[in-house]
This record gives C-alpha cells, structure tokens and sequence, in this order.
C-alpha cells in the first residue's frame, strides 16, 4: 500500500518537477531579435507578440498542472473513490452499469471543475492574442456535442472493456485488445463522415487551380485522392492548419478556410507533399501498428494489476471492482507512459524530417515548403527558439528553424 502511495506521489513531483524545469529552460531560450530565416514574414512586434503569447501559456499550462495535482491529491486523500463507489453501488445496478457510472461520474466531475480552465483559455489567452473566435453559444453548444458524442463512444468502448474483464477470464485482455482495435479502425470511418461535420462545415474544394494542382501533384506520386474538402475553421480561430483523416478509400485532404487564405497555391501544394509523404514513407501505417501493439501491453499490464489488493488499498477503496481497478492502473500506468511518449516523439521527429524530404523531392520548388513553415509559424504565433530539452520533452515536430535548416540541406 505505502509503496504504492509512494510511486504515485514520486512520479507525481518528479513530472511537475521535470515540466516546469523544461519551461524555465524554454523561456530562458527566447532571442531578442528575430532570426535572419524570418526577415520579412515575422515583424518586430509579431515577433514580441509571440514570446508574449509563450510566457502567457507557460504560466497558465504551470498553473493548471498544480490545480490538477490538488484536485486529484485532494479527491484522493479526502477519500473521494470509495466515497463515490458507495455512492454508485447503492444504486444496485449491474457490475457493468456500475462501472460505466463510476467512470462517468469522475470524468464527467473533472470536466466541470476544470471548465473554468478551459474558458480562460478560449476566452482570456486565444481572445488576447485575436486567435478565438469561437463565440459563448457556439462554445457551449460544442460543449454539449462534445460530452453527447463522448459519452455514447465512452459507453460503448468502456461497456465492452468492463465485459471482457468481468467475464472472460484469463483471455480479457486478449478479447480487450481485439476488441479496443476494431473499435479504433471503426472511429476512423465514423469520425470523418458523422462526427467531425456535427463540428464543422466541409465544403469540397471547387475546381479551381488549386484543387487541379493538388491532384496533378498527388498523381505524380501515385497518390490515390478524390477527397478534397475546406473546413471552417475560421468560425473558432483564426489559426491555420490541415490534415488527413481516415483510411483507404475513405481518407480525405481537410484544409482549413484559414489556411487557403494566407497560403499561395505552391504553398498549399508543398504542405499536402508533406502530409502524404508520411502515407508514401509508411508513417501513418508504423504509427497505426506501434499503437495498436502499445494498447496490447496496456491490456496485458491491466490484466496483472487490475485486480491487486494493494492498488486498492493505497486509495482507501473498502470494495474491490473491475471499474476502480481501471482507474488506479491508468494512474500507475501514467509514470510508464512518460517515457513512452518521450520515445514516441523521438520517432515522430524522425518521421516529419523524412517527410520534409519527401516534399522537397517532389515538388517543383522547395522554397514553397520552407515559405510555407514560416508563414504558418508567423501567423500562430510559434516559438522560433525553444530549448532543446522542452523539445525533446514536448515536440512531435522539430523546431521550425532546425526543419528549415534540414530542408536546405536536401
């Protein structure tokens, strides 16, 4: 029990600890003057802007990280699980409806009590520095949609997770990570055609020269796409971005309204390159398998803890569940996740270097790709110099000026 106890506070203070040691370092870092790369796209007071923009997130991302770690020291030591477990099981519903209440419950608890957080940050930060145009009704509705379409995808996964666990014996993890798999290809095909258009508008890109030249170029490479769309994206932001979603015949090319404004055509070009060089380099298939094998070991890990009277006891539980099982591991399993997402981003890297090179090798000017990371990085307002360590603690991507410097180099 005490053990226990000890590893979740340990990991707890050794994360905050290494997080806000990584933030220091990262603000420590910013330059004065606005790199030679950026002459011309990023201004003296944009470039001022964006370390404003910096400072004020790295002190609201310290602070809501100490909230956290009261809200859940708090809850845990006042002994809010065994608490909210007597509270569900006088109900007297099933094991598995209990379960789906339980879990319901805490997240549905710890949405509430941090929604102030995420006001502040829509309304207050992104408001301050004229990204948020997402208006108080259109947050709330897309509150209420979040939390519908969230509980009827968290009901069903969690359901047949509590199932498995409770009735299949010593395979549960096994039929878990079968089933957890087909749920996840499944989302793939629900996402783009049901639940991303109850979010936003997709508009298919009219026939113009721009969606000529996107199929022309993803021809050239033998790159199956009919799918074009422009998002709205302006309705909430005015950041820019795109992306792909879905699989085979179902993927689509998603840009943002905001993006096709600001880009030239060999802009948007150079920046689908990008995005499909990661489908031609076998990114998005290396991902989709290291994550479905990383959801086995989970499951295999689950298996072995889920049920340990020791786990129980270092959260004053009086009943041991299936349902509170799953939310202890998921806490123990968050000091084994930190160094699995350090890895994970270490090949993400990795993986937007070989990318970059894809698209400089196939497009026709490689100044459209490097125009185009420093147009997206002005207008969002990028940091041009965080620090090494932050990066390797936090990026998925390299820094903008190390991408550009690489790019020069192919």
């Amino acid at each position: 029990m005490y053990i226990i106890i000890l590893i979740i506070l340990s990991t707890l203070i050794i994360d905050f600890s290494i997080n806000v040691f990584a933030n220091f370092l990262n603000l420590k870092n910013m330059k004065k003057t606005v790199p030679k790369e950026f002459t011309g796209i990023y201004n003296h007071d944009q470039y001022k802007k964006s370390q404003k923009y910096l400072k004020a997130y790295t002190k609201f991302g310290v602070i809501s990280s100490i909230f956290d770690i009261i809200l859940f020291l708090g809850f845990w030591f006042l002994k809010g699980f065994p608490f909210l477990d007597n509270l569900v099981r006088a109900w007297n519903f099933g094991n598995i409806s209990t379960g789906i209440l339980y879990i319901g419950i805490l997240v549905l608890l710890k949405t509430i009590i941090c929604l102030p957080l995420v006001i502040y940050s829509t309304f207050i930060i992104e408001q301050k520095f004229g990204f948020n145009k997402t208006t108080p009704f259109l947050f709330a509705v897309d509150l209420i949609k979040s939390f519908v379409i969230s509980g009827i995808l968290g009901v069903i996964f969690l359901g047949g997770i509590l199932c498995f666990f409770e009735y299949a014996g010593n395979q549960a993890w096994l039929m878990c990570w079968l089933g957890s798999t087909i749920f996840f290809f499944a989302v793939q095909y629900i996402v783009p055609n049901w639940i991303l258009p109850i979010f936003n508008k997709f508009t298919p890109l009219e026939n113009s020269d721009l969606r000529n030249s996107i199929i022309k170029y993803a021809k050239s490479i033998n790159f199956s796409l009919d799918n074009i769309f422009v998002m709205d994206g302006s309705k909430r932001s005015t950041k820019s971005n795109a992306f792909f979603v879905g699989f085979g015949k179902n993927k689509r090319i998603v840009l943002f309204d905001t993006l096709i404004k600001k880009h030239t055509i060999g802009e948007l070009v150079a920046i689908l390159a990008h995005e499909m060089g990661h489908f031609k380099k076998k990114h998005i298939l290396k991902r989709l398998v290291i994550g479905i094998f990383q959801m086995g070991l989970i499951f295999f890990l689950m298996s072995l803890f889920i049920s340990y009277q020791g786990l129980f006891d270092a959260f004053f539980m009086e009943q041991k569940s299936i349902y509170a099982g799953l939310i202890f591991f998921s806490i123990i399993y968050s000091s084994i996740d930190f160094f699995i997402s350090i890895i994970m981003k270490i090949i993400s890297r990795k993986d937007e270097y070989e990318a970059d090179k894809f698209a400089v090798q196939t497009i026709e000017n490689k100044k459209d790709i490097i125009n185009a990371l420093k147009k997206l990085s002005a207008h969002n307002l990028s940091n041009l110099f965080p620090h090494d360590f932050y990066v390797f603690l936090n990026y998925s991507h390299p820094s903008i000026l190390d991408r550009i410097k690489t790019i020069r180099t192919f």
